[in-house]
């Protein structure tokens, strides 16, 4: 018998077949379960941005908690489990309707905090060049007009949720979205993404949800936001 090609299995899998091409951060999940990734810098490299036991309860504590939720709300479902956690979500749709909300929720926040370790670097910061700083500029005027509607998304953005830089149809936009939704499940390419969720920042902020802000913008890794933006 031959191999089932990749349409065939997504088909057998009851995900849509057209499904576009995948950025690298979705690498395919192993078939026995999605894993926490580790963090690509020391816990306390983003000091004094973020601090160290902030990014230790973050990562090790609220993300391996959401992989292993996943995991749970997956077990009789091993096609699902299977799947790169961005086809996942970006057909989230299909998910069959018992386990979706669980799926939203942390499949959502699991792809989410993926991303978000790589969108941040120590030594980052600054602006953004070339290609993405050109469409940046066109979009949004200049930068200093960027990080203030940026900065206003995620303050106005009530209770938890994320601010983001998203791709959709080659437009660039900024949107928000509440608890661990993605736009990836709206047809839209997150490109960077700022946490305001209060794990994330209330043991050095307290309230003070804009300092964390201001301080993040330090930490930005602009070089993989631009590698986003170049895979489309």
């Amino acid at each position: 018998m031959r191999p089932l090609t990749r349409r065939e299995w997504l088909h057998s899998a009851g995900i849509a077949t057209a499904v576009t091409c995948v950025p690298e951060f979705a690498s395919a999940a192993d078939p026995s379960g999605f894993t926490l990734p580790a963090l690509p810098y020391p816990a306390d490299a983003l000091e004094p941005a973020i601090d160290k036991r902030t990014m230790e309860i973050h990562h090790d504590k609220h993300h391996a908690a959401y992989v292993k939720n996943l995991n749970d709300a997956l077990a009789k479902y091993p096609k699902l489990l299977a799947l790169p956690i961005a086809e996942l979500m970006k057909n989230l749709s299909t998910v069959p309707t018992e386990v979706k909300s669980a799926v939203q929720n942390n499949g959502g926040g699991h792809l989410n905090h993926s991303l978000f370790w790589e969108w941040m670097a120590p030594s980052a910061g600054g602006e953004p060049s070339g290609n993405l700083a050109a469409a940046m500029g066109s979009t949004f005027g200049d930068f200093g007009r960027f990080k203030s509607a940026f900065k206003d998304a995620a303050l106005k953005r009530f209770g938890s949720g994320w601010a983001w830089l998203v791709n959709g149809n080659g437009k660039l936009a900024i949107e928000s979205s509440a608890n661990q939704d993605t736009p990836l499940s709206a047809g839209k390419t997150p490109l960077l993404g700022i946490d305001v969720w209060e794990h994330a920042y209330y043991l050095k902020y307290q309230n003070r949800r804009p300092d964390y802000i201001d301080a993040w913008w330090s930490v930005v890794n602009w070089k993989k936001v631009a590698e986003r933006f170049t895979a489309g």
